[in-house]
């Protein structure tokens, strides 16, 4: 088990996620074709081409998904109840094809649950970035996760 449980947890403390991602054309096409998202910003070349970007645009769901999936391996994996929500999504900047994206989380709240004495709620920022360490990608998860057994 990778994840940590709520009492191990420190408020501020702060992970880099080893694993990084180099984003490709496939990655953008069949997520955005999956999900029924039809914008030719994504999808189309030439639309992309012409648009003030001058190049497709990677699908901003796609590139949230990466960013909680890079994080699950060493937050929550194997102590997660559920996610509760996400919260302050921003994208500050674009991602596009051919971009190398890490992972950066931080604790910045935690809670014990009031309805399940055996979990408690872990608020994570995490913080997507690309390889030249701009930020293209923000939230808040709030996580319902199991105490240690006792």
């Amino acid at each position: 088990m990778a994840g940590k449980y709520f009492d191990q947890w420190v408020l501020g403390e702060t992970l880099s996620h080893e694993i990084r991602r180099t984003v490709t054309e496939t990655d953008n096409l069949l997520f955005s074709t999956m999900t029924h998202n039809p914008q030719p910003l994504h999808i189309d070349a030439e639309a992309a081409k012409a648009s003030e970007f001058g190049q497709i645009l990677v699908n901003g769901t796609f590139t949230f998904a990466l960013m909680v999936g890079l994080s699950v391996g060493d937050t929550t994996l194997g102590t997660l109840v559920a996610n509760l929500g996400y919260d302050k999504l921003v994208m500050p900047k674009p991602v596009f094809i051919g971009d190398t994206l890490r992972c950066e989380s931080e604790v910045t709240a935690l809670r014990s649950s009031k309805s399940r004495p055996d979990a408690g709620i872990v608020t994570f920022t995490h913080r997507l970035l690309n390889q030249r360490d701009e930020i293209v990608c923000q939230c808040l998860r709030m996580a319902l996760i199991q105490k240690a057994p006792s």
